[in-house]
């Protein structure tokens, strides 16, 4: 064999060499960097759960605070199911929830006021178009105040109160 042939094998080999180090390289860098993408993944997914369960803690307080209020009969359940309803229907749930099922009593009010206005948008309705609402949610109110009730026990038993708020005593 030829002193040229020995050479450029040799050469192809470093060739070879320095390709495989560079590509080994590539790769350790790519699993480096897989390792910080999922590491950084999992960061903001106990961040995101941390953070919901912060806000599903200030709803379920809320919620827990109005139903009781309604079940004292220290809040009209007119406005005590539409302020429910708003809550958990914002809820993140840990499992697919019907509501309309499982608080019907708060959905009907709650679908028998919600178009009604409310605060400054009365002033634009006659006092007799007024009253003549009033009388309907008043009329729904006592017709659908057993299956409020009941809904107030499911809404207290089910979103605790945050601590300190369960001794709030209603005047």
């Amino acid at each position: 064999m030829n002193t040229a042939w020995i050479i450029a094998i040799i050469i192809g080999a470093l060739i070879i060499a320095g390709l495989a180090f560079y590509a080994g390289k590539l790769l350790w860098q790519l699993k480096v960097q897989k390792e910080q993408i999922a590491k950084h993944r999992e960061q903001k997914a106990a961040e995101l759960e941390k953070s919901r369960q912060q806000r599903n803690g200030k709803i379920a307080d809320s919620v827990n605070l109005i139903a009781r209020a309604m079940k004292e009969k220290q809040c009209e359940y007119s406005e005590g199911c539409l302020r429910v309803w708003v809550l958990i229907s914002q809820y993140s749930f840990d499992e697919e929830v019907d509501l309309q099922q499982s608080y019907p009593g708060v959905y009907q009010m709650y679908d028998e006021v919600k178009e009604m206005p409310t605060h400054d948008a009365r002033k634009k309705y006659s006092k007799k178009e007024i009253f003549k609402m009033d009388s309907q949610r008043w009329r729904a109110e006592e017709r659908l105040e057993a299956e409020i009730l009941q809904d107030c026990e499911k809404l207290i038993a089910r979103f605790k109160a945050a601590s300190g708020s369960e001794n709030v005593v209603f005047q």
